[in-house]
């Protein structure tokens, strides 16, 4: 393409009109094209145009060289301070390497023999080669630090050679507060835990969700196919909502079925806080594993239940086991007794044993903690509409009958 006949602005508009938008690209060698560049500013007087002059020269250089504008820019840019346009070439300084090609692969030959130990055991390795055994191929490597060992480890002559495949880092979840709630008496602090009921042939039971408040133990169980997301997350709203008084702490073990984005997201919404256990503590969440055994193992047992039978006993706990539990069935409420060297040791008293609801009602300003639109007189019907041995009775219909329907329903497939 013959350029040199472009010798005005009018022309250059004309020519950046009514080509096509594609750049021209000048010769490979970029101090040519610098020698251009610097002879079009003259030629256009570039330094003296207005902002729509150089606007034009400016997008005409860039079409022509192919080079984006901040590169053009900069070029113009180094004409005005210096007069002219030079290659410049970036210059590193590089130190002198101490351990060559042959050095890496002779440690990658190394690791392989023994199956990549430790940095100093490596080192050592290296040392007994060279001191010991005289092989002077090691005369470098025995004199190698162990941090710079492992550098030698990441280089691309080293990887080349021989792969090394390391375990996946668990990364910590930032979900959650690693902490032992600190309820000092109020209710509103529950502990929750899963309970899975039994595997067959593969086949995963159904999935219990145990939530016990740790002051006045009230209890409320409830039924899942799977803890996944689907099935969780209505069934927590559903618990949280199945206690008198206001949730103020929702605390669990470290399984993801709860620490998770939508519990967390669930909780947030409802101003609950969420804490979970702190790693070596294992007592962090016992009371809801103690319940898992006293309550559930007692009332289900460990055999399989499948998961499409979760509704059915979801019904079960939700109309008689949690109804038994909080309002008829009595249990031990410790209290923390300092002996004569100061320790703490917990003591469960016969005077101190009472049911949940009965637990709750005793607490101090006890009608303070209830949701809105709870009174204890609505709850005192509930808990007195039977008595203990008939709740007892019915519940033990009840899980007669739910065992009798899965068996049978089991027998027919």
């Amino acid at each position: 393409m013959n350029l040199n006949k472009l010798k005005t602005v009018q022309e250059l508009e004309q020519f950046l009109v009514g080509t096509q938008p594609v750049a021209f690209c000048m010769e490979a060698d970029p101090t040519a094209t610098y020698q251009w560049i610097q002879k079009t500013l003259a030629l256009f007087k570039y330094f003296k145009q207005g902002k729509r002059v150089k606007g034009i020269v400016t997008q005409y250089l860039v079409k022509i060289t192919g080079y984006s504008r901040q590169q053009v820019v900069r070029l113009i840019q180094q004409s005005r301070n210096t007069g002219q346009i030079v290659l410049r070439y970036k210059t590193e300084h590089q130190f002198a390497k101490k351990y060559t090609s042959a050095d890496i692969r002779l440690l990658a030959e190394l690791d392989s023999w023994h199956d990549t130990l430790s940095g100093p055991a490596t080192k050592k390795l290296c040392e007994r080669a060279y001191h010991c055994f005289g092989q002077l191929e090691y005369q470098r490597l025995a004199g190698i630090s162990v941090a710079h060992l492992y550098n030698l480890r990441h280089s691309t002559p080293y990887t080349r050679q021989r792969w090394h495949y390391e375990k996946t880092k668990p990364k910590a979840s930032t979900l959650g507060v690693r902490r032992k709630p600190t309820p000092n008496g109020q209710p509103g602090y529950i502990r929750i835990d899963t309970v899975h009921q039994g595997d067959f042939d593969k086949e995963k039971g159904v999935y219990h969700i145990n939530s016990v408040d740790e002051v006045t133990q009230f209890e409320v169980i409830c039924t899942v196919e799977k803890i996944s997301e689907q099935y969780l997350i209505p069934v927590l709203e559903e618990l949280l909502k199945a206690f008198p008084f206001v949730i103020l702490n929702f605390h669990s073990d470290n399984g993801s079925e709860y620490v998770n984005q939508h519990v967390v997201a669930l909780l947030r919404k409802l101003f609950i806080e969420f804490t979970k256990s702190r790693a070596r503590h294992s007592n962090d969440n016992a009371l809801a594993e103690s319940k898992n055994g006293a309550i559930i193992r007692k009332m289900l047992g460990y055999a399989h239940i499948p998961q499409h039978f979760a509704q059915q006993v979801h019904e079960f706990n939700s109309l008689y086991v949690t109804p038994y539990i909080n309002y008829h069935r009595p249990c031990f409420f410790a209290e923390t007794v300092v002996d004569s060297k100061g320790k703490e040791r917990k003591k469960y008293r016969y005077e101190s044993m009472m049911t949940p609801y009965e637990k709750l009602k005793s607490l101090p300003n006890a009608a303070s903690y209830l949701k809105p639109g709870l009174t204890f007189l609505g709850l005192d019907k509930e808990a007195m509409k039977i008595n203990d041995g008939e709740a007892a009775r019915l519940l033990q219909q009840a899980r007669t009958k739910l065992f009798q329907t899965i068996h049978e329903q089991k027998r027919a497939i």
